[in-house]
């Protein structure tokens, strides 16, 4: 079988995707906006099971999926989903002298996303997961 198209060009997705998730924030860097999404993928992963994180990491592109599960302490308590302006405050906490997120950080990701995930992908993942899961993801 031949290598996956998805892994062949796994760079060169993932610098579209911060590019665009940099000019949607309107952040000065892509490492600032590295900074945001890791953030706002710490604080979702927080309110899944290890289960429904994996379905959700399934339907991210290869380097996307890798972020949302690197660093993960699975024996984390799992936390209830908050407001959108709460969560975005959480995700802000990451590295927080060198944190630039926006309080909109969560849409922007959202957003970005969209713009990055096969769509039918991303929307069965998200069937799969609780309501206050798929409403998260909304831009």
């Amino acid at each position: 079988m031949p290598m996956p198209m998805e892994y062949r060009q796994a760079s060169r997705d993932f610098d579209a995707f911060m590019a665009d998730l940099r000019d949607i924030s309107m952040l000065q860097t892509t490492h600032q906006a590295y900074t945001m999404l890791q953030g706002v993928f710490q604080v979702f992963r927080r309110r899944l099971t290890v289960g429904q994180a994996l379905c959700f990491a399934d339907a991210l592109p290869p380097v996307l999926r890798a972020i949302f599960v690197s660093d993960w302490d699975v024996d984390e308590p799992l936390r209830p989903f908050l407001s959108r302006e709460e969560m975005s405050r959480e995700a802000r906490e990451l590295r927080p002298d060198h944190n630039f997120s926006t309080e909109t950080a969560i849409a922007d990701v959202a957003a970005a996303l969209r713009r990055h995930v096969d769509a039918s992908a991303f929307d069965r993942a998200l069937e799969q997961l609780p309501p206050a899961a798929r409403a998260f993801w909304t831009p």
